[in-house]
């Protein structure tokens, strides 16, 4: 089958569902400087977009009002967000202080943090 040059996809958002909105919101902005874009506020649910300030690409994380359990179940946590930072010392550093790291991988030079909720977020070099 030949790629339809009309059909371009490009990437919006990726989501994690949270079961606490506030305590994401604050380890976003700490611990990767993402800031919010916006919110949707609806019965059941609260949505906000969070941003980088420099790509279009947004983190939405999604409250779910009647969650009856303490935590979601993430499986073998396969699934996971990549971000880039040019100073790979300094983050490992500020993640470290911050109680987050939950595996690092020096031979391939990356790392990984927890969010509250228990989602990855892989940390890699931007060359």
């Amino acid at each position: 089958m030949e790629n339809d040059r009309r059909l371009h996809f490009t990437f919006a958002h990726n989501n994690f569902n949270v079961v606490d909105l506030e305590k994401s919101l604050d380890f976003y902005s700490l611990a990767l400087g993402l800031e919010e874009i916006s919110r949707k506020e609806a019965e059941g649910f609260t949505i906000v977009y969070l941003g980088d300030g420099i790509t279009s690409h947004m983190l939405e994380l999604t409250w779910l009002k009647d969650f009856d359990r303490p935590r979601y179940n993430l499986g073998d946590n396969e699934v996971h967000l990549a971000m880039k930072v040019k100073d790979m010392d300094a983050a490992l550093e500020k993640h470290r202080a911050m109680d987050v790291v939950c595996f690092e991988n020096p031979a391939m030079g990356i790392y990984f943090i927890s969010d509250p909720d228990g989602y990855w977020i892989e940390i890699v070099p931007d060359h």
